[in-house]
């Protein structure tokens, strides 16, 4: 019951939004998995950032991973969404050990405050609806409020942006090509690890970077 639920919720703001949303449905069990995997294992206390966490699919499996000393910062720019989040945050029994150490916030990541504040971003974000200077402005975000070793971790439908260039007009054509290639450099510079996640609808790949500091080399 709990996962229609979620999914009418999901399929509603979808309709109402769908620049910030990106999807019917929320990630699926196998990506948001992938997502939450890096922080498994041995590892220091850590300050989590997950960014565009909907209705919470990735956040729980965040929260099972979670351990004493982690911080978990949940920014999500829908209010609808980020208000659904804090109840189930507040009432779900999955969050219950980990309540204390999360945090709902109702704005665009690049409002956060800080430098260098995060071990770990995950992010949910439909970069392929976003302008190029919009892609360009978040990733600006991320590097600097990733720890100079920390790690980003995003998730991109396969081949999404190919599949959609034959159907549209030149505007989104250009659109799309624009967000490839910056993207793309991103990718050519700092990815350390990619995952390719068949099981979900539509089938995603999930990508690791690690984002050199401002002043060292950073692809702008």
């Amino acid at each position: 019951m709990r996962i229609w639920l979620e999914y009418g919720n999901f399929f509603r703001e979808f309709r109402r939004n769908f620049h910030d949303t990106g999807a019917l449905l929320p990630s699926g069990l196998f990506l948001a998995r992938a997502l939450a995997r890096p922080l498994r294992g041995l590892r220091k206390p850590a300050r989590i950032l997950e960014v565009g966490p909907g209705t919470g699919a990735v956040t729980c499996e965040i929260a099972r991973r979670m351990r004493v000393g982690d911080r978990l910062d949940a920014i999500e720019i829908n209010g609808t969404f980020a208000g659904m989040l804090e109840r189930r945050v507040a009432r779900e029994r999955l969050f219950g050990e980990h309540r204390d150490q999360i945090q709902v916030i109702n704005a665009p990541v690049e409002q956060l405050i800080g430098e260098s504040v995060y071990d770990f971003i995950i992010s949910g974000l439909p970069l392929n609806n976003f302008t190029s200077s919009e892609v360009r402005s978040v990733f600006g975000a991320f590097r600097r409020l990733l720890k100079p070793d920390g790690l980003l971790i995003y998730f991109e439908y396969t081949l999404v942006r190919q599949l959609k260039s034959p159907f549209v007009n030149r505007h989104e054509r250009r659109r799309l090509f624009r967000i490839g290639r910056l993207i793309g450099g991103y990718v050519r510079d700092h990815q350390v690890r990619r995952e390719r996640i068949l099981f979900n609808v539509p089938p995603a790949t999930v990508r690791h970077l690690r984002l050199k500091p401002i002043g060292e080399g950073a692809f702008l």
